[in-house]
């Protein structure tokens, strides 16, 4: 007899009597594929459906005592035109710098993240079946193992992880794949999907396991559902690998999981997911998918850049190819990220704004600020003025941007009388010159070499008491460099220092008019102080400008030291002054040659030590004999800001060549042998783990890049760090700490545990470990206790 009964998402186990018939357990997962014209959209898709292939299921299905209510399920349908969606679901993106209150914000709504998610239900889908079959424990003929079976479903969701793997080890010697499946699949109905994972992590290690798709697409779907993503996009490669094509469920649960996070780089996991989802697997995600995935681009920080413009065209693409409805807010974002392109594609902007006419959209104000934009950049002074009015005509309010693209527009042309009128009509709209504004009077007028009038503006700037002043010095400083007026480049470059965070930019100026006026003894100090300052550091512009000043005036040992510099950090040699250090180089009968084979200095490893712990991340190939460190840090992060440029630095040898000066937030070092030790103990298996020795490892060197990659101070004072790994791992470091007289407390958040160092122990820490912090992350890390002492001093 087979029963059919339609359950939730995640159905309950099937159990046959003692007869010892087999029994499968047929589990239907909804296949999200495309919307087709022909299908009927208000046929709801085919739900899980259990089909019990014993005489005894109804009787055994009771005895297993899973509920209705403990089961997972899609969450309520939620439509994404409801008025709940609409009103509490926005995209609030400013042009440029953060300005007062009365700056018009350009806002898009592209639909809710929650519709994306419900779309899982309320699809109108093609339905592929995945089939997870099962064993019930009372088939199995052999009674150890139906008791054994039982007990590991029992203990296995209440051990943490170490626990569990010695737990599932200690079980080898009878545990089939088919056993470890059951076990799996049992996890998933309790709703302990983590567990569930970890079951199935383990099996992949078996020599035994066979991959199973419908084990893995369900496994990977509960865990998407939960918002896992680094353990579905695990199991999602794992079915990649096998050649095998991810379930469309699966793709639109991974996007969705990865838009739910707000760490780094999840954004751009997502694009990918979905870019593979349509040109890999040749589904048609739903509107909403889309429009989650657009509203994301849109309200990115930092200026969006040609490849955010691809991605925003391609779903664009996908949209209008699959006859979806092109939202109002899908146009006037696709133009916004056009405007703010180097160089504007003005046909594509104009084939939009006809488009969106078409639809019967009418242009918004972002629309028109964002047009503004677009020909302030191209110089089109008749086109700007018609589409100020046309701004004026919306009756919405000017936004402060406008007049900034008005200025740039009359600037490009050489009108800069005009664009300083523009600027003082700021006072009469606005109040008052908004930072932006002061950034581009200021620029415009160093570009004509008004030297008292750009001096008169940033004092008008300074006395405002508004931040951001580094741009506008930078103008100024490089008018007085063009100029050759070193005592007034010199005395703002002393002003800046005092009011603004050091910056490489303004020092290589400065730099290079010393170098110019030969002063090379304070060129030559003033080089020094950036290679030893973590936050503003040497690059090869400073390099070959102290490098020509050395050459031009004989000092060949010097210029041999900086040369020695540019070779271990791979800096490119002007080919003028190369030709001039062959000649030295030839004179003495010296060659300075790279060293055969790279190895870590004592320091680097102290740093990856620290790093490692602070949870970096090390890559090895399929044979393990290769590794990269792969550096990340936060943008949000201003230690972070001040920590990547040291560690770019410090590890310049081990990075791949690039042109690029713009140090990236996230950075690989190239494949090496050299790194296998931190792969083996800190990263086996692609998993983070606490070394057995690491409490022989924590030098104060270490601690202190530990602290600053991803520690921080608490509101009252204290020193917490983050850590990833075992109990064990964490024991060992807690123990290394109470050996160097420090208490600490440990609590743990998800798989993140956080040490805290309170009062006295965090004074000891900090005295630990203060030589080795950068000295622009002193203040911002200094504990409380500490602070007390350092001020009684």
């Amino acid at each position: 007899m087979i029963a059919n009964r339609a359950c939730d998402f995640s159905p309950p186990l099937s159990t046959a009597s003692p007869s010892g018939a087999f029994a499968t357990v047929t589990v239907t997962i909804p296949n999200f594929y495309f919307f087709s014209p022909s299908l009927n959209p208000n046929i709801i898709p085919h739900l899980p459906i259990i089909r019990h292939r014993s005489s005894s299921s109804r009787r055994l299905l009771r005895r297993l005592s899973f509920s209705r209510n403990e089961t997972q399920s899609f969450p309520q349908p939620f439509t994404a035109n409801s008025a709940s969606h609409r009103t509490r679901t926005f995209v609030e993106h400013v042009a440029g710098t953060k300005e007062s209150p009365n700056q018009t914000i350009e806002v898009y709504d592209f639909g809710d993240l929650e519709s994306a998610r419900n779309d899982l239900r309320n699809v109108a889908t093609r339905r592929v079946e995945t089939d997870v079959e099962v064993r019930e424990i009372e088939d199995l003929p052999e009674e150890w193992r139906r008791s054994k079976l039982a007990w590991l479903c029992k203990e296995v969701p209440s051990h943490k992880a170490v626990t569990l793997v010695r737990l599932l080890n200690a079980q080898k010697k009878w545990v089939r794949q088919e056993d470890a499946t059951y076990i799996c699949v049992h996890c998933t109905r309790i709703r302990e999907n983590e567990t569930g994972f970890r079951v199935y992590r383990w099996m992949t290690q078996q020599n035994w396991y066979r991959f199973d798709f419908g084990l893995a697409t369900k496994l990977a779907d509960f865990l998407g559902k939960e918002r896992k993503f680094t353990k579905c996009r695990e199991v999602f490669d794992d079915i990649m690998n096998q050649g095998r094509v991810p379930s469309e469920s699966t793709f639109h649960i991974l996007v969705v999981a990865y838009l739910s996070s707000s760490e780094e780089g999840c954004f751009q996991e997502a694009c990918s997911v979905y870019n593979r989802m349509i040109q890999l697997g040749g589904y048609r995600p739903r509107l909403s998918l889309h429009n989650s995935l657009f509203r994301a681009l849109v309200s990115k920080q930092g200026g969006p850049s040609s490849d955010d413009v691809r991605q925003a065209e391609f779903i664009f693409h996908n949209v209008v190819t699959t006859g979806l409805e092109v939202q109002k807010d899908i146009y006037s974002g696709l133009i916004w990220l056009h405007s703010c392109q180097d160089e504007v594609d003005i046909e594509r902007i104009n084939y939009l704004r006809e488009e969106m006419r078409k639809a019967g959209f009418e242009e918004s104000n972002e629309v028109v600020v964002s047009l503004l934009r677009a020909y302030a950049k191209e110089g089109e002074v008749e086109e700007v003025e018609r589409t100020w009015l046309e701004l004026l005509g919306l009756d919405c309010g000017i936004p402060s941007q406008a007049f900034v693209y008005k200025m740039e527009a009359y600037a490009k042309v050489g009108d800069f009388a005009r664009a300083l009128k523009i600027f003082r009509e700021m006072d009469k709209h606005l109040g008052g010159a908004t930072v932006s504004g002061y950034h581009k009077i200021i620029e415009v007028v160093c570009k004509i070499n008004q030297v008292e009038l750009a001096e008169s503006l940033l004092e008008e700037f300074l006395e405002t008491g508004k931040k951001q002043l580094l741009p506008s010095y930078i103008e100024i400083v490089e008018m007085y460099f063009d100029l050759g007026l070193h005592e007034k480049l010199e005395k703002a470059f002393v002003d800046c220092l005092e009011k603004c965070q050091p910056n490489q930019t303004i020092y290589n100026i400065y730099l290079e008019s010393l170098v110019n006026i030969g002063n090379l003894e304070k060129a030559g100090d003033v080089f020094d102080e950036m290679k030893n300052n973590g936050t503003i550091n040497v690059n090869a512009s400073s390099c070959n400008t102290v490098l020509k000043g050395y050459l031009d005036s004989g000092n060949h040992a010097k210029a041999k030291k900086i040369y020695e510099l540019m070779s271990l950090k791979k800096y490119e040699v002007e080919s003028p002054l190369m030709e001039k250090l062959d000649y030295i180089l030839s004179l003495v009968r010296k060659e300075v040659k790279k060293p055969l084979s790279m190895k870590l200095s004592k320091e680097q490893r102290e740093v990856l030590l620290g790093l490692l712990l602070g949870g970096l991340r090390v890559e090895s190939d399929k044979e393990r004999k290769s590794h990269k460190i792969m550096f990340e840090f936060r943008g949000k992060s201003q230690a972070h800001l001040i920590l990547r440029q040291h560690i770019h630095d410090q590890f310049r040898e081990w990075l791949p060549h690039s042109e690029d000066e713009d140090i990236p937030l996230e950075f690989s070092s190239i494949s090496h042998s050299c790194f296998g030790f931190y792969a083996d103990n800190f990263w086996p298996n692609g998993r983070p783990e606490i070394p057995k020795l690491i409490h022989r490892w924590l030098s104060p060197q270490s601690l202190a890049y530990w602290y600053m990659y991803s520690g921080y101070r608490t509101a009252s004072g204290d020193v917490i760090l983050r850590l990833k790994g075992s109990v064990e791992g964490i024991e060992k470091v807690v123990k290394a700490l109470r050996a160097k007289s420090m208490e600490c407390r440990v609590k743990k958040k998800g798989n993140v545990f956080w040490i805290g160092l309170q009062g006295t122990n965090s004074g000891l820490f900090w005295k630990l470990i203060e030589p080795h912090v950068l000295e622009d992350m002193k203040d911002h890390l200094r504990p409380a206790y500490e602070a007390v002492d350092h001020d009684r001093d």
